[in-house]
């Protein structure tokens, strides 16, 4: 097994409803620990930059104002298979189809208002941790 990091973030629907202890607490159990965090207010200009992935995507503008709507906790959590393992823990995007005591079943109020974002490989982990991080600020 391969220690990881993985990026997170706590998005505006949860943070408006005082999750982000409740939510870290599902993502410690599991095994993962949190390495960096910061509660952040997102910029358009910001918001815009990381998720310009999906420009060309019709919820495009609609997901940056969702972003931009309240702070996010932006975070890096390290275990072993980081990656695979928070995106167990999150659960699938859609509340309905997520399964059982994970974060969307738990907290999620909508396929848009998710609660959680997390990287979907090792490569975008390393590269949104870098969007949000610099290494001296991640300490074991």
């Amino acid at each position: 097994m391969a220690l990881e990091r993985t990026f997170s973030i706590i998005k505006p629907d949860a943070t408006e409803r005082n999750l982000t202890g409740k939510i870290n607490a599902v993502f410690e159990d599991a095994g993962l620990r949190i390495v960096a965090q910061k509660r952040i207010q997102l910029t358009q200009k910001e918001a815009e930059a990381f998720y310009g992935v999906h420009k060309e995507r019709p919820f495009f503008g609609e997901l940056v104002s969702f972003m931009i709507s309240g702070p996010v906790v932006v975070q890096v959590l390290e275990g072993e298979n980081a990656v695979a393992l928070h995106r167990d823990v999150m659960g699938a995007t859609n509340p309905a189809e997520a399964a059982e005591g994970t974060v969307r079943k738990l907290f999620a109020k909508s396929i848009g208002e998710n609660s959680v974002h997390g990287s979907d490989s090792l490569e975008n982990a390393e590269k949104e941790i870098k969007f949000f991080f610099a290494e001296k600020d991640i300490l074991p």
